[in-house]
């Protein structure tokens, strides 16, 4: 195991805390030298931090290796690293460090959210997929200043366990597809994210390992790595049923001890598949046998894209016998990202855990978040029909541009989702590819973040929720990196004169 000091030696782990460090003007040396300086005065790169190898940061970032050895040399000079033989290039122990200014840093995962706080600027980023809010959200939102206002305003406001009016909705929604659901059993939460954090704190002490689908969502896996815990990586399975391939996880649940299960059944994140009924029916039934708690995530269970699926099977937790404890989470994500309304279906014990650690976070979600939300959670049927039409559009409009401008490119239509799983041809890496495409005005989400297998390092992931003239302008940037990668390799940079 790495010490805590060589946590960055590895250039993929460094590479998401420099952001997109090459923007703007002037030498990539000095770009470079300048991101690393600002790593240290965050506090993300801390006193002793040893650096990549001058060749391995070079491969990562798609730059000559004479860029790095001009950069290191001129945080040397300033007194910002130190490089003895035999160990390297540290951060100077003597360096004076600012307190950290807050930003978020970590995996690939936090570098994701640190875009979301910093915002894209002249940046298209792949890094989330969201769009705006459908037009009935407006409605639900007059419809409750108009009859409910008053009410609400008359509640002292504190329901950490969430509204009941939608504890019942949400409760009613599951048991009109076939999972029978009490409000009791049910947790609003801010998004599904909160309730993946809440969950993580409550499954995962003294925990050892968690099974996790290969590949998945690279904030999700950063939740469970917070807790310290293992990840074992289990594929999905390409023949017959669609979903976790069941001989692997039976083999990981056997000898891997893990203390919780995490699978995306509708629809995977970034893959887009559908999990089917039986293989849910499987997945739930060796959790059982194992004993293994089981987390669905099905906060994109809306976005179904394939006209070839006449019924939505219903969540795993339907499948599940008795003996089993799984817990469904979801939220309106679908309907409008920027309600933050999520929640979780479970049993009643794990739903009053989860409750407690809501409380202590922040008391309970907004009020009328909630009211307008249970406004809308009866309409989802039909909601998320009309905003799949729209998304199988803009879904056919990126792979016909992908089609024209990028054929050697290669993918897999998904069942539903909002995004495409592409991979690069050859041996491409698509951690290199994103150092190129941030030069061009693309943050690429490389799929070494989402696999720590390593078996998707030829991928990323590309949402569509845009409107046809921003995707041509981002497949046009991706075309633009892709073919400096084809014709020229990293790029050369070496300074004009020594660095001293």
């Amino acid at each position: 195991m790495l010490r805590e000091v060589d946590r960055f030696a590895d250039a993929a782990a460094l590479a998401p805390v420099l952001g997109d460090w090459s923007a703007g003007d002037g030498p990539l040396y000095r770009k470079l030298s300048a991101a690393l300086v600002r790593a240290v005065d965050d506090g993300a790169l801390g006193s002793g931090e040893r650096l990549p190898s001058e060749r391995e940061l070079a491969r990562v970032l798609a730059v000559s290796r004479a860029t790095v050895v001009a950069a290191y040399d001129d945080l040397r000079d300033r007194g910002v690293v130190e490089r003895r033989q035999g160990s390297g290039t540290r951060v100077n122990g003597r360096h004076r460090v600012r307190r950290s200014d807050g930003r978020v840093h970590g995996g690939q995962g936090t570098a994701i959210m640190q875009r979301l706080i910093d915002g894209p600027g002249s940046l298209i980023s792949l890094g989330h997929a969201a769009d705006g809010g459908l037009p009935e959200v407006a409605d639900a939102v007059r419809d409750v200043a108009a009859h409910e206002l008053d009410d609400l305003l008359a509640d002292p406001g504190y329901h950490p366990r969430g509204l009941p009016g939608l504890r019942t909705a949400i409760a009613e929604h599951y048991t009109a597809t076939g999972l029978p659901t009490t409000p009791d059993q049910v947790l609003v939460t801010a998004g599904a994210h909160q309730a993946l954090v809440l969950l993580a704190e409550i499954y995962l002490r003294n925990a050892s390992a968690v099974v996790v689908e290969a590949p998945s969502w690279s904030p999700c896996l950063d939740i469970f790595r917070q807790h310290g815990v293992r990840l074992i990586p289990v594929g999905l399975d390409d023949d017959g049923d669609d979903g976790i391939d069941v001989r692997a996880l039976a083999s990981a649940l056997a000898t891997g001890s893990p203390s919780l299960l995490y699978v995306m059944p509708s629809f995977h994140n970034p893959t887009g598949r559908l999990m089917s009924a039986t293989r849910r029916r499987q997945v739930a039934e060796l959790a059982a046998r194992y004993e293994v708690a089981v987390v669905e995530d099905n906060a994109y269970e809306g976005s179904l894209l394939s006209t070839e699926v006449e019924t939505m099977p219903a969540p795993l937790a339907a499948y599940a016998p008795a003996s089993a404890e799984v817990v469904t989470v979801a939220s309106l994500k679908g309907v409008w990202a920027g309600l933050r309304v999520g929640w979780m279906r479970g049993p009643v014990g794990v739903i009053e855990r989860c409750a407690r650690r809501k409380a202590m976070a922040d008391l309970g979600s907004p009020l009328l978040d909630q009211a307008v939300a249970a406004k809308l959670v009866p309409q989802l049927g039909e909601l998320r029909r009309s905003r799949s039409a729209v998304r199988r559009q803009q879904c056919a409009e990126l792979e016909r541009l992908l089609r024209e401008t990028l054929p050697e490119w290669s993918w897999r239509t998904p069942d539903g989702g909002l995004s495409l799983w592409v991979r690069l041809p050859g041996d491409h890496s698509a951690d290199v590819f994103a150092q190129l495409a941030l030069r061009h005005g693309v943050e690429v989400i490389p799929g070494s973040a989402m696999d720590p297998t390593g078996g998707h390092d030829a991928y990323f992931r590309i949402p569509f929720l845009r409107p046809p003239e921003v995707l041509a302008e981002l497949v046009a940037r991706l075309a633009s990196a892709w073919t400096e990668l084809q014709r020229h390799g990293p790029r050369e940079d070496l300074p004009l004169c020594p660095v001293v």
